[in-house]
């Protein structure tokens, strides 16, 4: 066998290996996991299918490139001083994001890096009027911030009589004249549900530190 062809095959063998570990064998794992009961009296089910809103909000997420600042996922506390778990990103109860998380999502979106914070659950921890402002404006909301603006998912228009339901209120140096008013887009508001329904909210027994 000639060197091109060892080449050739030591390649072929390093992608099918690294295909079948990263890819193929945790899409197995990730088939076997059911979704939880986690309140007997409600039988409310952890976790939920998006609404048709939600799902139309992640591919809005995903067109606008989301994924390349904020990842989805909270790591172990084991990470030390790195840990998530000390940020208190691991929404109600905490914890570390696991695979049960994920059986809707396809594809899963956990990202590659954090240029923003982590959004696994930011859900819970920002109102939806904090998510349209910081949307809109993001050093309104967070002055240190190198977030760009989303104003295409906004419309300044006219405001008729009392104004639209869906208007977000600016104020101090960033209100608009009274005449004129700010609202979403059918894809902004579908954005922010999308990230409105990112909450990890299920005390699920796999996700406590061993």
């Amino acid at each position: 066998m000639d060197r091109g062809m060892i080449i050739f095959m030591g390649a072929l063998l390093t992608f099918a290996s690294s295909w079948l570990g990263l890819v193929l064998i945790p899409q197995v794992e990730l088939t076997k996991e059911n979704p939880h009961v986690i309140d007997e009296v409600t039988s409310e089910v952890y976790p939920r299918p998006l609404s048709a809103l939600e799902e139309q909000g992640r591919k809005v997420y995903m067109a606008n490139g989301c994924i390349y600042c904020h990842s989805q996922y909270v790591r172990s506390e084991k990470m030390g001083n790195n840990s998530d778990i000390l940020r208190n990103w691991g929404g109600p109860y905490n914890r570390r994001t696991v695979s049960l998380d994920y059986i809707y999502d396809q594809p899963i979106l956990l990202g590659t890096m954090r240029t923003g914070p982590d959004l696994s659950n930011v859900g819970a921890r920002w109102s939806d009027d904090w998510q349209y402002k910081h949307l809109f404006n993001p050093r309104m909301m967070v002055p240190e911030s190198i977030m760009p603006p989303f104003r295409f998912l906004f419309e300044k228009r006219k405001r008729l009589g009392q104004g639209s339901r869906d208007a977000i209120v600016l104020s101090g140096r960033f209100a608009l004249p009274s005449d004129q008013e700010l609202t979403p887009t059918e894809d902004g508001k579908a954005l922010i549900a999308y990230l409105h329904a990112l909450v990890k909210n299920a005390d699920l027994p796999e996700a406590h530190e061993p």
